[in-house]
């Protein structure tokens, strides 16, 4: 079977038609490879090594359906599965948004939020989520009512990143059970319109909420040929290395992030700097464009001049509008709540986008901020703010 999910579920099948037809050694050579696959896929932070929620949400079921068969049958649950589980409901905790569904990221959707809620109900592990997931490459800030994932991984290996998404440092955003801030999602086989290109545009960085520059993906999709059928849709010639770090300061929670994956083509590294305050009122944030001192006017070549766009994809249940001064848009939640959005150091426009990761195709919005970058440090500051609470 290949990599990922189909290895994992082979793995199970085997063992539940061991103990379905009282086959022993079925039994003990599933679990064998079952052993085999979790060391493989699960991280241990508990997320998967495929960085996408939906799919650790997947997992979760199956492995809790296979633990439930092996009590029945009074076999013994192995160590290594028990603490799998346990490590994967944290890791579900973690990616949870304000409605109870999954953050959006890396090839997954929503998930339903009575799943999800069913799920963790299996597990005796309790307690608040964690701030960071160091090997999923994730971070969590909440406060009051807002809740913010923020995406500070590379891409996943090889044939781990089939399903992956050009997402560094992207990030989700909610206010109570109302999504805001959110990334594209993922076209799904059952889809009328999941034709291959609609599926690798929705893989590619403007499909999410982060920095696109040059108009450029920061990993790109195998283009189909000999490779791309040889070894599929994977994801190459993306960030290698990115850096985070995580900051309690007077005013909030600090999340940084800083990724590589413009600097071969272009020599330009992107930081996104991301405070959530004390009481979940503001989310402020800053993009930082850095030139490496090589592009920076040596000789008398001048380096080019680069476009960039930091995209705030909006939910489609959220209403804007541009104030009349054209400096700040009103988000309106369905609840009646405001957020204003303002911005520093760009062109700010709304343009359309479109949301899937319902797992339905809607119309949607989206915030823009556009500027250029040559050979000087470029910073554009923004900010959320919640207008009930100024």
């Amino acid at each position: 079977a290949p990599e990922g999910m189909p290895r994992l579920e082979a793995a199970v099948g085997l063992v539940i038609a061991g103990l379905a037809l009282n086959d022993d050694m079925s039994v003990a050579q599933g679990l064998t490879r079952l052993d085999g696959e979790l060391a493989r896929q699960f991280l241990p932070d508990g997320g998967h090594v495929g960085r996408s929620p939906e799919m650790l949400a997947r997992s979760f079921q199956l492995l809790a359906m296979l633990t439930q068969g092996l009590e029945i049958t009074g076999h013994v649950v192995p160590d290594s599965l028990r603490g799998a589980l346990d490590r994967m409901a944290l890791a579900l905790r973690f990616f949870r948004m304000g409605d109870g569904g999954l953050s959006v990221v890396n090839g997954g959707g929503e998930s339903d939020p009575r799943l999800v809620t069913s799920l963790l109900e299996r597990s005796d592990i309790q307690g608040p989520p964690y701030g960071h997931s160091p090997h999923s490459g994730y971070q969590r800030l909440a406060a009051g009512r807002a809740i913010v994932v923020f995406d500070v991984g590379p891409p996943p290996p090889g044939p781990f990143s089939i399903e992956a998404h050009a997402g560094c440092l992207a990030f989700e955003f909610s206010s109570g059970n109302q999504r805001v801030v959110v990334n594209c999602g993922s076209a799904r086989p059952d889809m009328e319109r999941a034709t291959e290109n609609w599926a690798t545009a929705l893989r590619r960085t403007a499909a999410h909420s982060t920095l696109t520059l040059a108009d450029t993906s920061s990993a790109v999709v195998l283009p189909a040929g000999f490779l791309r059928d040889t070894l599929g849709p994977q994801l190459f010639d993306g960030p290698q290395y990115v850096e985070t770090a995580r900051e309690e300061l007077a005013e909030g929670t600090l999340a940084t992030g800083k990724q590589d994956g413009y600097l071969v083509r272009f020599g330009i590294a992107h930081e996104r700097r991301v405070v959530l305050s004390t009481k979940g009122h503001t989310l402020t944030g800053v993009d930082c464009l850095s030139p490496l001192p090589s592009r920076r006017g040596r000789g008398r070549r001048q380096p080019p001049v680069l476009n960039f766009a930091i995209r705030f994809h909006i939910h489609p249940d959220i209403r804007l509008s541009l104030a009349q001064n054209g400096g700040s848009v009103i988000l309106k939640l369905p609840s009646g709540e405001g957020w204003r959005f303002r911005c520093g150091g760009g062109n700010l426009a709304i343009e359309e986008s479109i949301y899937l990761g319902s797992g339905r195709v809607r119309r949607t919005e989206q915030l823009v901020v556009t500027g250029t970058v040559r050979d000087d440090v470029v910073e554009c500051a923004w900010v959320f703010e919640n207008m009930a609470a100024q």
